[in-house]
C-alpha cells in the first residue's frame, strides 16, 4: 500500500479534475439504468393497461420514446465525450509528471549505477511500467468508482420494485470477495515477475542491437539467437504462469456471475406464478441483472488491470528510490568564478566498499593553467583520477580542491559546468552536428558554432557534407568517422569555453591526419586552461608541464618529460618500450 500512497502524491494535483469526471461518469452511466424501467413503463403501465384506448397507449409510448430519444441522443454523446476527454487528459497528464521525475531522478545517479544497470531496464521502468499505472488512475480512480455507484443505483432501483428478488439477485456477492482474497495476492506477484523477465529481455535486446557489427564480425549470430531465446523462453514462462492464474481467477468470476441471472429467473418466475409480481417488473429485473452483473464483471478484470499497475508501481518506486552515490550538501553553493588550481589532498578512492582501493593517498597540486599529464598501465587509475575531478565519484577519503575549495562543498553541476571534458569515445546524439555542438552552451548563434567548428578543424568536412550543419549524425554518431566525431566533440568545448579541461585518451585509435588536426586542436584548445591529459601514447605528451606516472593507485614518479627521461625510472623504461614498439611496427610496414 506504501506505492499507492506515494503515487497518489502525482494524483492529487488533479484532484478536482479527477472528482468532476467521476460526477460526469455518473451522469453517463446513469442513463442506461433508464432503460429496465422504460421496458417496465411499457410493459406493464401501456401494452397490459386494459381501461387505455389505443390511441391513447400509442400517444404515451410516441411521448416516451420521444423523451428517451432525446436523452440517449442529444445529453449522452457530449457527456460521453468530456467524460473520455478528462479521463485520459487526467492520466496522460498524470505520467507526463512522473517521467519528469523519472528524467530528472536517472540524470542525477551516478556513474556507479549505470556501471551495473542495463540500459533497457530502465527505458523498460521508465516507459513501460509508468504507462501500467496509468491503470490505475483510469480503472481505479475513476472507473471503479463509477462500477460501484452504478450497482448501487441499480440495486436501489431493484430493492424498491422488489425486496425480496433483491436480495436473490445479490446473494451471491460474498462469493466474489472470498474469491478476489484468495485469487488476487499471487497475482501481484506473478505480475511483477512477468513485468522483470520483460525488462530483462528488453535490456538484453537494447544491448544487442548496438553491438550488432561485434556480432557480424564474430559470426556469433547463432550463439546470441541462443542467448536471446533464453531470456525469451524466461518471459514466456512468467507470461503463462501470470497468464494461466489469470484465467482461473476469471473462470472462477464468470461461473459466479452467470448463476446469479439463473437464480433471478428462477425465483421471479416462482413469485409471478404465486404472487402479484408483473410481467415488466421481470423484464425490468432482467435488465438490471445486466446493469449489475456487467459492472461487477469489470470491477473483477479491474482488479486484475490495478493488481498490475500496482505490481508496476512497486518497479517504477524502486528505481525512483535508487540512492545517489553524489549528493549536494543542504548548503552548498554555486561555483562561479574558477582560476583553475587543482589539489588532491591525500586522496584515496574504492568503487565498492568490499573492494580494494583503486587510490592510495594520491597527494597532487596543479597549478592555474598547468597541463599536467597522467601516464601508466591499463588499470593504474589515471581515469579515476580525472573522474574524481568533476564529481562522477566521490572520494572515499581525502579531499579534491578547485581554487582552495573542496569540490563536496559545491553544487556538482556548477562544477561540472566549469569543466570541459574530451574522451576517447565521445558519445554524439542522434541529432544535426550543429545540435551536437551547440551541447556546449544551447544558447549560442549559428556564428558561434561556426567559430567553435573553425578552432576544432571541424568545419572543412562539416562544409563538405549535403547538409552541412545541419546533417544528421546518426545514433551515437555512427555516420561519422572516429576523427569527425572527435572534431566535433571539441568543438562543443570551444562553444563552452570552460577554465578546467581533461583530455582522456583523446587521440588514440585515430590515422595520422585525423590525430594532426586533432592534435592541433587540443593544443589550441588547452591553452592558458588547467589541462588533465590521459594519454598511452607518450609521444603526444611530452609537451606538458608536469607527467604524474602513476602505478596501482599510487603517484610513483613526477616530473617534465626530460626530468623523468633523465632519472632512467618508471617512466623512462615505459618510454622506451613505446618508442621500440613504434620502431617495429614502423620496419614492418616498410616490408
Amino acid at each position: 500500500m506504501d506505492s499507492i500512497k506515494r503515487y497518489l502524491q502525482f494524483v492529487y494535483p488533479y484532484k478536482w479534475k479527477i472528482l468532476i469526471t467521476i460526477l460526469i461518469g455518473i451522469i453517463k452511466f446513469g442513463i442506461p439504468l433508464l432503460m429496465p424501467l422504460i421496458v417496465k413503463y411499457v410493459i406493464d403501465d401501456i401494452i397490459n393497461a386494459e381501461q387505455m384506448a389505443t390511441d391513447e397507449k400509442l400517444t404515451q409510448l410516441f411521448w416516451l420514446i420521444g423523451i428517451a430519444m432525446l436523452i440517449f441522443v442529444v445529453l449522452r454523446p457530449p457527456v460521453e465525450y468530456y467524460r473520455q476527454y478528462l479521463a485520459q487528459w487526467t492520466g496522460n497528464k498524470i505520467l507526463f509528471d512522473i517521467r519528469e521525475q523519472l528524467f530528472d531522478h536517472i540524470q542525477k545517479l551516478s556513474l556507479k549505477f549505470y556501471s551495473r544497470t542495463k540500459t533497457g531496464e530502465i527505458i523498460s521502468r521508465v516507459v513501460h511500467d509508468v504507462e501500467q499505472t496509468k491503470n490505475f488512475v483510469m480503472t481505479g480512480l475513476m472507473n471503479i468508482w463509477l462500477d460501484l455507484i452504478t450497482i448501487l443505483i441499480a440495486i436501489g432501483i431493484m430493492m424498491f420494485m422488489d425486496f425480496w428478488l433483491t436480495i436473490v439477485a445479490i446473494s451471491l456477492f460474498p462469493l466474489y470477495g472470498i474469491a478476489v482474497k484468495i485469487f488476487y495476492g499471487k497475482l501481484r506477484n506473478l505480475t511483477r515477475n512477468r513485468s522483470q523477465a520483460l525488462a530483462e529481455v528488453q535490456g538484453h535486446l537494447h544491448e544487442r542491437v548496438q553491438g550488432i557489427p561485434v556480432t557480424r564480425s564474430f559470426a556469433l549470430e547463432d550463439y546470441e539467437q541462443g542467448q536471446f531465446d533464453k531470456r525469451n523462453h524466461n518471459f514466456l514462462t512468467r507470461a503463462i504462469d501470470h497468464t494461466s492464474w489469470n484465467a482461473k481467477t476469471f473462470a472462477v468470476m464468470n461461473t459466479i456471475t452467470d448463476l446469479a441471472p439463473l437464480l433471478v429467473i428462477g425465483f421471479a418466475g416462482y413469485f409471478a406464478i404465486t404472487g402479484d409480481l408483473t410481467v415488466g417488473t421481470i423484464a425490468a429485473f432482467i435488465g438490471y441483472m445486466d446493469l449489475v452483473y456487467n459492472p461487477l464483471r469489470r470491477l473483477i478484470s479491474s482488479s486484475t488491470v490495478l493488481v498490475q499497475s500496482i505490481a508496476s508501481m512497486d518497479r517504477m518506486f524502486e528505481f525512483m528510490d535508487e540512492k545517489y552515490d553524489v549528493k549536494d550538501k543542504e548548503d552548498a553553493k554555486e561555483l562561479k568564478d574558477v582560476a583553475g588550481e587543482v589539489t588532491f589532498n591525500h586522496v584515496s578512492f574504492r568503487y565498492e566498499d568490499e573492494e580494494d582501493l583503486v587510490l592510495k593517498d594520491v597527494d597532487l597540486h596543479v597549478n592555474e593553467g598547468e597541463t599536467i599529464a597522467l601516464v601508466g598501465m591499463s588499470g593504474g587509475g589515471k581515469s579515476t583520477i580525472i573522474s574524481l575531478i568533476p564529481r562522477f565519484y566521490d572520494v572515499t577519503d581525502g579531499s579534491i580542491l578547485i581554487d582552495g575549495v573542496d569540490i563536496r562543498d559545491v553544487k556538482a553541476r556548477s562544477l561540472r559546468d566549469k569543466i570541459g571534458m574530451v574522451l576517447q569515445d565521445n558519445i554524439l546524439f542522434s541529432e544535426s552536428i550543429a545540435a551536437n555542438i551547440r551541447m556546449g552552451n544551447p544558447d549560442a548563434t549559428d556564428e558561434e558554432v561556426i567559430q567553435a567548428a573553425k578552432a576544432a578543424n571541424a568545419h572543412g568536412f562539416i562544409s563538405e557534407l549535403s547538409k552541412g550543419y545541419d546533417t544528421l549524425v546518426g545514433e551515437r554518431g555512427v555516420k561519422l568517422s572516429g576523427g569527425q566525431k572527435q572534431r566535433v566533440a571539441i568543438a562543443r568545448i570551444f562553444l563552452k569555453n570552460p577554465p578546467l579541461l581533461i583530455l582522456d585518451e583523446a587521440t588514440s585509435a585515430l590515422d595520422l591526419e585525423s590525430e594532426s588536426l586533432i592534435q592541433d586542436a587540443l593544443e589550441k584548445l588547452a591553452s592558458e586552461r588547467t589541462t588533465f591529459i590521459v594519454a598511452h601514447r607518450l609521444s603526444t605528451i611530452t609537451h606538458a608541464d608536469r607527467i604524474i606516472l602513476i602505478e596501482n593507485g599510487i603517484v610513483v614518479e613526477e616530473g617534465t618529460h626530460q626530468a623523468l627521461m633523465a632519472k632512467k625510472g618508471g617512466y623512462y623504461r615505459l618510454y622506451q618500450v613505446q618508442e621500440l614498439t613504434a620502431d617495429m611496427n614502423t620496419d614492418k610496414s616498410l616490408l
